[in-house]
């Protein structure tokens, strides 16, 4: 789709604006550059919005988007790529204090290496994050998994009949009733 005015810009759908857009990301007139990207974060298309502030050197509004975002990673990449150094730096620390408030452990340890921090504090930060989803993981639905697997590798054994498939049998039957007695006691 091609339009020659921007004007017949503005005619346009909301939907065909955003193709328009996207599909002429990179030769917009530059009269459609700010709206196009007010109007492409307004409909979520977010890779979208920042990719066209960057090529257009808005990188402080490429940099105000991925924020918005949580994506202080991106937009410290964005801040170094610009060569705003200084601005990266701040983005990195600000993200770790963000990730790590909002259980985004992955992210902050990220962060903490593109800071450079000493292994032993990333390596917190990984325990953290251990930690952080250890408490969200649902033990029930593990072992009823576990369980399953247990079944379907006895029936594949059930059909081997050899010394090694032998001695498998015996070890899972042992830790299946030792996983039970240990359920039975808590």
């Amino acid at each position: 789709m091609v339009i020659e005015l921007s004007e017949d810009f503005w005619d346009m759908s909301r939907d065909n604006q955003i193709f328009y857009l996207t599909e002429n990301l990179r030769t917009l007139p530059d009269d459609l550059v700010d709206p196009g990207i007010e109007i492409l974060k307004g409909a979520g298309e977010i890779e979208y919005a920042i990719a066209l502030a960057k090529d257009t050197g808005r990188n402080e509004k490429a940099i105000e988007i991925a924020i918005d975002e949580g994506d202080y990673l991106w937009a410290a990449l964005i801040a170094s790529k610009a060569g705003m150094k200084e601005e990266s730096k701040r983005l990195y620390r600000e993200g770790l204090d963000y990730y790590v408030s909002m259980d985004m452990y992955g992210r902050a340890v990220s962060a903490a290496k593109a800071l450079g921090l000493p292994q032993n504090e990333i390596d917190l930060l990984f325990e953290a994050g251990i930690r952080s989803e250890s408490r969200n993981l649902n033990m029930g639905r593990i072992q009823a998994t576990l369980d399953s697997l247990a079944l379907s590798l006895e029936g594949v054994l059930a059909e081997k009949d050899d010394e090694i498939t032998k001695e498998l049998k015996v070890a899972m039957k042992e830790e299946m009733e030792r996983i039970e007695r240990r359920n039975y006691e808590d």
